[in-house]
Formats: C-alpha cells, structure tokens, sequence
C-alpha cells in the first residue's frame, strides 16, 4: 500500500513538472513572437515618422506663411468685434461662475 502512494506522489510530481516545463517553452514562445511583432511595429512606425517628417519638411515655409495668414485673419476678426466680444465672454463667465456657486454648495 506504501508502494502506491509514492508511486502516486510520484507520477504527480512528474505530471507536474512536465506541466511546468510544457507552460515556460510555450510562454519562452510567445514572448519571442512578441518581441519580433514588437521590433517590426517599432520600425513601421519609425518609417511613417520619417515620411510625416519629409512632408512637413517639403511645405516648408509655405506651410508656416499659410498659418501666419490664418492667425492674421483671426487676429482681424476678433478684433473687430471689439467690445462685444469682451462683453459676451464676460457674460459667459459671470453664468459660468453662478452655476458652478449653486452646485458647489
């Protein structure tokens, strides 16, 4: 009967460690595709990168004269608003700050 239960206690032992032994090569696996999968997402997104990099580069000064004009218009805008624009947002904010007093409490 002795001879069973270290038999038993044995082939568990041995089950166990096979078990172990099975889950780490395929976890070893695993992490090696993931590490491959990583390097390759690592240098595709270097690669658009580097073409967003040339893109920008190609619009130049363009691109800054563009923007340049477009913060002028907006500039001319608001400014012709003038006071109303200021009174709006002072309006704005006075119902803002209300609001924010009645639930705060």
């Amino acid at each position: 009967m002795e001879a069973v239960a270290w038999t038993t206690i044995g082939l568990l032992a041995a089950t166990l460690v096979g078990s172990f032994w099975y889950l780490g090569t395929r976890i070893d696996a695993l992490a090696g595709r993931l590490d491959a999968q990583g390097a390759d997402l690592g240098s595709r997104i270097d690669a658009i990168g580097a073409r967003l990099d040339a893109r920008i580069d190609a619009q130049g000064a363009d691109l800054g004269a563009r923007i340049d004009t477009l913060a002028s218009r907006l500039d001319a805008r608001i400014d012709a608003q003038g006071t109303d624009l200021g009174t709006r947002i002072d309006a704005l904010t006075a119902r803002m700050e209300d609001h924010v007093r009645r639930h705060a409490g």
